[in-house]
């Protein structure tokens, strides 16, 4: 049975996904191109969206990268007016999302982990 979407998680996914579009292509600040967007949080009423980016830098230059996104959310909000169709366009608040690089610092110490729970045991040979 298909997953059941409410109507605004869909309008979220495609603010995500024309807002990373509109980065990726439109926006020529040098401040804002090394980010992925993560999620979309959109309010009931469509006031507010609060989005959600990744840095591949991770939290190096994160004032530096906010300051872009805020320079260009005038923009970003417009030319997102002529790509979505809603009653309200969101205003963007932007955030960073740290769940990426906690989620790779986590599984660079499960890895470690192991391999010393590896040579531990080949060092050990009654195990």
């Amino acid at each position: 049975m298909p997953k059941e979407y409410s109507r605004s998680q869909r309008v979220a996914e495609q603010v995500r996904r024309e807002l990373a579009e509109l980065i990726r292509l439109e926006v020529k600040d040098p401040r804002v191109g090394f980010i992925t967007l993560t999620d979309v949080e959109i309010t009931p009423d469509y006031a507010h969206a609060k989005v959600f980016f990744t840095s591949m830098r991770g939290e190096e230059g994160l004032d530096e990268i906010l300051i872009g996104l805020r320079r260009a959310s005038g923009f970003l909000r417009r030319e997102l007016g002529k790509r979505v169709r809603i009653h309200t366009l969101p205003e963007l608040h932007f955030h960073y999302d740290p769940s990426v690089e906690r989620g790779s610092r986590m599984s660079k110490l499960i890895d470690q982990v192991v391999r010393e729970d590896d040579a531990r045991h080949k060092d050990d040979p009654e195990s």
